[in-house]
């Protein structure tokens, strides 16, 4: 034969391996077959008095645990009968089901103790299950209880995202029966964090006497210690006297002792908390420039930061909790994900994320329900492809969403009722995240300009023209439009064509208006009085402003931007530069 023809005989003949799929999940069926018929076990586990027998090589498969008992010269490696301690017999009933079936079934009433037989039984797939379903569900009702249990087994996910809702809501929470089952370290941990969204310190200071009477003579003793985590430094002296007068204060003379000699004296350096140093500000992006400026025309503040540091801005969006984030251009094909850190002033980078193959001509990042959604819209030939991709917070994954193939072409998507929602002036279509489904629904069929504006406030979804000449509101919850007053405009703006943008503060739904004529230049900041119809204008000055992204509102730590604070006529940015 041939060297040629040899090779290709043995190329033809080459052995290769097949992988039988119906065989790996059949194996695990008869094994789980063989435990319910009670065939072939051989060793009976107990705990608290139940019985499961089971099959030690099938424990030994499936747990370090196990097979460490069964492999070794350990006494239970040779008994028929073995008493397993520090378990509880129904969540063991559950990790023997799905050790034999691959099944497993968590609840929020049996997550904790799931976890804890996990975490003794070494199956590293059941705890970082239980961890993830505890993040998922971390919620004003459940973050101290999930908070104390992940502080014990140092769960890390768990602990900071409960520790986060309970900065932001914490006056809420300190008011629960919950906040008083806290550990003296467990609370001196809350307490000392900047992020505390407390408007004063004397809040800190009612939640920790709440929290000592709760118990009042284990506790005391420990006021000394806790006291100095309150930032007696922002308040005022007749707070510090009332307090110094304070029965649990008088009782114990340590307590009196550390307010003036170490907290009043050595304290004064402590900075303000969030709550204290936030106001909620309108956020307006120059994507071109990386540049953000807040305002607010009622408080008469501003702000402006340039952020050099990071990739060119595409979109941004705020969190129900006031988080701020932005879709970044990380490359060609990639874009980063970024939350700003307000307290620090800093980007922190928390995902990537794949562009769509079509080169998009919008994008958007929008929060809804708790998630993040990123939404891009691609042109094709007859029609438009929006996609969409959903980002969990809480497990820092993205998924693929259900599509939208259309001809529209409108305002930018708006979120509301826990929706999505794209309009133009002839179609509505409506995204449910919980059906990851598109709807349509009952278009504005009335209007035909080819550019629009729009804002969601509550169940309600606001759009208008760009020179503002109509309103309309749509009822999400009805499917039904209705049109609004418009502004009364002055005689002298007659012929001044406006660009208009909404934008919704202090639960008022406002709207700004700006020729953008850099040499005579005309603004207004327009209010919508709801009970009286009508529109009334705000008496501000209002700096410069330019932006690519849609304006979003946020509660912003104005000391997080420093001297850059000031009146919106004499505030500078970070650069020193006049807004």
């Amino acid at each position: 034969m041939a060297a040629a023809d040899k090779e290709t005989h043995a190329s033809a003949v080459r052995p290769r391996s097949y992988q039988d799929e119906s065989y790996l999940h059949g194996f695990l069926g008869t094994v789980d077959d063989l435990q319910k018929a009670g065939v072939l076990q051989d060793v009976v586990l107990e705990v608290k008095g139940r019985r499961f027998p089971c099959h030690r090589l099938v424990l030994s498969a499936a747990s370090p645990y196990f097979r460490a008992m069964f492999t070794s010269d350990m006494a239970e490696s040779r008994q028929k009968k073995v008493v397993l301690q520090g378990l509880d017999a129904d969540m063991f009933g559950e990790i023997l089901s799905y050790i034999y079936s691959g099944t497993l079934h968590v609840s929020l009433d049996k997550v904790q103790p799931l976890y804890q037989a996990a975490d003794l039984l070494q199956l590293d797939y059941v705890r970082d299950t239980c961890s993830s379903y505890m993040a998922m569900n971390v919620e004003r009702s459940t973050c101290v209880d999930l908070y104390k249990f992940a502080d014990v087994f140092s769960v890390e996910t768990v602990q900071k995202g409960c520790l986060q809702l309970i900065y932001r809501n914490f006056v809420e929470i300190a008011s629960s029966e919950d906040f008083c089952s806290l550990s003296v370290n467990q609370l001196t941990e809350i307490i000392s964090h900047d992020e505390l969204d407390v408007k004063e310190e004397t809040t800190v200071w009612d939640a920790v006497v709440r929290w000592v009477q709760h118990s009042r003579e284990d506790r005391l003793h420990h006021l000394p210690s806790i006291l100095s985590h309150i930032r007696f430094n922002l308040m005022t002296t007749d707070d510090t006297a009332a307090i110094l007068e304070h029965p649990l204060v008088r009782e114990d003379p340590g307590s009196s002792e550390v307010i003036r000699n170490v907290v009043l004296r050595g304290a004064s350096n402590m900075k303000p908390r969030f709550g204290i140093g936030a106001e909620e500000m309108v956020l307006f992006i120059q994507a071109s420039s990386n540049r953000m400026k807040g305002i607010n025309p009622k408080l008469g503040k501003s702000f402006s930061r340039s952020f050099t540091e990071i990739p060119r801005i595409v979109s941004a969006t705020v969190t129900s909790d006031n988080d701020i984030y932005v879709l970044a251009e990380k490359s060609k094909d990639q874009m980063s994900l970024l939350l700003y850190n307000q307290m620090r002033g800093v980007w922190e980078q928390k995902s990537s994320v794949d562009m769509f193959p079509v080169p998009p001509t919008d994008q958007y990042l929008l929060a809804v329900n708790g998630d993040l959604y990123y939404l891009a819209c691609a042109v094709g030939n007859v029609s438009q492809v929006y996609r969409l991709k959903k980002y969990n917070l809480n497990t820092n994954e993205w998924q693929d969403c259900s599509q939208l193939k259309v001809s529209l072409s409108g305002i930018e998507p708006l979120v509301s009722g826990g929706c999505l929602y794209l309009i133009s002036s002839s179609e509505l279509h409506c995204y449910s995240p919980n059906e990851d489904h598109w709807f349509k629904r009952t278009p504005l069929s009335t209007r035909d300009d080819p550019f629009w504006i729009g804002i969601a406030m509550g169940t309600e979804i606001f759009c208008s023209n760009m020179d503002f000449t109509f309103v309309s509101v749509y009822d999400t919850e009805g499917d039904r439009w209705q049109q609004l007053p418009v502004w009364d405009r002055p005689h002298e703006d007659d012929d001044i064509d406006y660009n208009a943008n909404f934008f919704v503060l202090e639960n008022q739904l406002h709207v700004f208006l700006d020729n953008d004529k850099s040499d005579c230049r005309h603004q207004h900041v327009l209010v919508y009085d709801r009970c009286e119809g009508v529109w009334r204008e705000l008496d501000a000055t209002l700096p410069d402003l330019y932006w690519d992204c849609p304006p979003v509102v946020a509660r912003v730590y104005l000391p997080g931007v420093q001297d850059r604070c000031a009146n919106m006529s004499s505030c500078t940015d970070v650069g020193g530069t006049g807004v």
